[in-house]
């Protein structure tokens, strides 16, 4: 490493971390003054991303060197999902209606139309781009974007393997992918603290959304009491024996799939993403954390359960932020403005479906996120609106990657037609 970043210990790195967490709530709890009107146009929780990825751009942490977003994402994400899935009302959440799914696919037509559309534009640009149909070419490398775009990490290296891009040139795709969907993360974070505004904007009826906000909350009002010992100590059980379950149910489920059908291990099929750990690990998680709600340990909501997770999502989101880089906007200008372009089409498509069936801002952010962002951040994003609400993220992720590959073979296809013409 040319420079190596002055804090290499996860101990002083995750310290650092939760000294930004604890001074973004400490400012953001204040009612006037600077600091109020300073969180009323900068959310609370977009500060939460952005203060570790500023330390990440001036060097002094550097999440390649770090393990805090894989302990993050592995271990406190399901344990969140399961808490904060507790209380949940499963009627409640069907009932929310069809328009988080149609806005999910309205995100995936804009990731597949968009690549297409943004090779179109730079080949105006920059005509020298486009490398042909070899290994080299550009297309092939996108398809990797697209795949992780729809889906999630196993799809992106499904679609390496499929159209066996030059790995030596893949980190340029990898730059890409981060840049531009952190970026895009950050903005639906701002969105978030204007999402009434938005919504108004929209003409969106987002009673279902609110309905289920009060329901949820009245029922941990109706259960809530001074939380002891005992209480914290078998929501942890609950929450990291869940954990040592999805893992145990991830790891062995895959490594079956992966030892008794060749569909599953061959790396050029659009079914191997369902051999991913993490894939199954959420799976189970959500799974278990939903089949607690119809016991009698529902009722632990009103000792916290929720907050604790909240305070575990916090982290995860600290941990992504980690991983931008400010300074690696101006790394690969073209790729980079690839990316911008793709993700401009995917905005526009989603705003104007969501103005279409009148969609709220909350399904357009989640179905958007459920895409580009996958399970690590679309259940981060639902939570922000409501902690009950973090599962429809994790349903919507899940989905993604069982259509993911199919999607970004789909818009490789286009791509592909662009550049060879």
């Amino acid at each position: 490493m040319e420079n190596p970043p002055i804090f290499t210990n996860d101990a002083i790195v995750f310290g650092l971390l939760m000294i930004a967490l604890g001074f973004v709530f400490l400012t953001s709890s204040k009612k006037e003054g600077f600091w109020q009107k300073f969180y009323s146009v900068v959310p609370a929780l977009l500060m939460c991303y952005l203060l570790p990825a500023i330390f990440n751009s001036l060097g002094w942490i550097d999440s390649e060197a770090s393990q805090l977003y894989f302990v993050a994402s592995r271990f406190l994400l399901p344990a969140a999902l399961v808490l904060m899935t507790l209380s949940i009302d499963l009627k409640a959440i069907f009932n929310l209606g069809p328009k988080a799914l149609i806005m999910f696919f309205a995100g995936s037509l804009g990731i597949i139309i968009g690549g297409p559309v943004a090779l179109l534009i730079i080949s105006v640009l920059f005509p020298d781009i486009l490398g042909g149909a070899g290994p080299d070419a550009i297309w092939r490398g996108l398809s990797t974007i697209a795949g992780s775009w729809i889906g999630g990490g196993a799809n992106q290296a499904a679609m390496l393997e499929i159209y066996e891009y030059n790995t030596e040139l893949y980190g340029g795709m990898v730059l890409v992918d981060i840049v531009v969907a952190n970026i895009w993360m950050a903005a639906i974070l701002m969105g978030i603290g204007k999402n009434e505004r938005i919504d108004r904007w929209l003409k969106a009826d987002n009673s279902a959304i609110e309905e289920l906000k009060i329901k949820v909350s009245k029922y941990a009002d109706s259960v809530t009491r001074i939380p002891k010992l005992p209480d914290f100590m078998i929501l942890l059980a609950l929450a990291f024996g869940a954990v040592g379950i999805a893992h145990f149910g991830a790891d062995n489920i895959s490594e079956y799939l992966l030892a008794n059908f060749e569909v599953f291990s061959d790396g050029k099929s659009a079914l191997a993403s369902f051999s991913s750990q993490f894939f199954w690990m959420i799976t189970i998680a959500t799974a278990i954390g939903i089949g607690l709600s119809f016991t009698k340990f529902k009722s632990y909501e009103g000792a916290g359960a929720s907050k604790i997770g909240s305070v575990f999502i916090y982290i995860l989101v600290a941990t992504i932020g980690m991983k931008m880089d400010l300074s690696m906007v101006f790394d690969q200008p073209e790729l980079i403005l690839i990316g911008l372009i793709w993700i401009l089409v995917h905005v526009v498509i989603l705003i104007t479906v969501a103005k279409i069936i009148k969609a709220p801002y909350f399904f357009l952010a989640v179905g958007s996120q459920a895409n580009v962002g996958g399970a690590a951040s679309a259940p981060v994003v639902a939570a922000a609106f409501h902690p009950s609400l973090a599962t429809v993220g994790v349903l919507l992720a899940v989905f993604g990657y069982v259509v993911g590959t199919y999607g970004a073979i789909l818009c490789t296809i286009l791509m592909q037609i662009v550049a060879t013409g």
